[in-house]
């Protein structure tokens, strides 16, 4: 009987870029994003581009500023791609995030999460059972963060420790 290998399916997490405290009244999830917070998005989305990072879905907080996180990365997604602005990822834990990635449809090969720490960085650490960043990734995941995940087998058999994480890339080191 011949099997076939799943492609590996890749996860992208991307915590918001850098909000604005400008207003100290403002409620946690109407807080936009700072000018340093606008920049570093840009540049992500350069990163995004050269890295040839492709997402095939967007799962987006519905927070202000993971949505203008997620404006100024439009140009480096796909036309077309389903973009989800979903209530339920505002301050989701691991367990949430996990959840929602394990319903992703099957033919989607490449996910995009924007949301919020500690729960992207949780999710992270959790489902990262190898990866040379690992260390790094577990003493902090800094606004505007991305961590790369890839996983063998389908979104609905994400588990602890069944990815590994290819890359981790923070604001400071893009140009």
């Amino acid at each position: 009987m011949w099997h076939t290998r799943a492609v590996a399916k890749r996860l992208h997490l991307l915590r918001h870029a850098k909000s604005s405290w400008d207003d100290p009244d403002l409620a946690d999830r109407v807080r936009p994003l700072a000018p340093r917070g606008r920049r570093t998005a840009k540049r992500m989305a350069r990163h995004l581009e050269h890295a040839g990072i492709r997402p095939d879905l967007v799962l987006c907080s519905s927070s202000v500023r993971a949505r203008q996180t997620l404006e100024r990365l439009a140009r480096a997604i796909p036309e077309g791609t389903p973009v989800e602005i979903e209530e339920a990822l505002y301050a989701a834990g691991s367990s949430t995030l996990i959840e929602r990635l394990r319903r992703v449809p099957p033919e989607r090969e490449a996910v995009l999460v924007i949301a919020h720490n500690p729960g992207l960085q949780e999710l992270a650490l959790l489902l990262a059972g190898r990866g040379p960043d690992l260390g790094r990734l577990a003493e902090k995941f800094p606004t505007g963060a991305l961590a790369t995940l890839a996983h063998d087998g389908a979104w609905t058999e994400l588990r602890a420790g069944a990815c590994e994480l290819l890359e981790l890339v923070f604001p400071r080191e893009l140009p």
